[in-house]
């Protein structure tokens, strides 16, 4: 299971991009990441501090884009 956050930087709105979170949760347990990821999030914008988050979903490995 995979978190993908937007983000983009504090100083210039428009510059933004995706970070990918690896998250050990089973592939199929769609609703365990939704319930759960805001704690994993939290802890990503405590270390990233120049960037806000946009928007996120909890995808699985399947559903993960292999262009960024």
């Amino acid at each position: 299971m995979w978190i993908l956050l937007t983000v983009c930087l504090i100083s210039a709105p428009d510059t933004c991009h995706e970070e990918r979170i690896s998250w050990s949760m089973e592939a199929r347990d769609s609703m365990a990441c939704l319930i759960h990821a805001q704690e994993t999030i939290a802890q990503w914008q405590l270390t990233h501090r120049h960037w806000k988050i946009r928007n996120w979903r909890c995808v699985t490995q399947r559903g993960l884009s292999t262009d960024i």
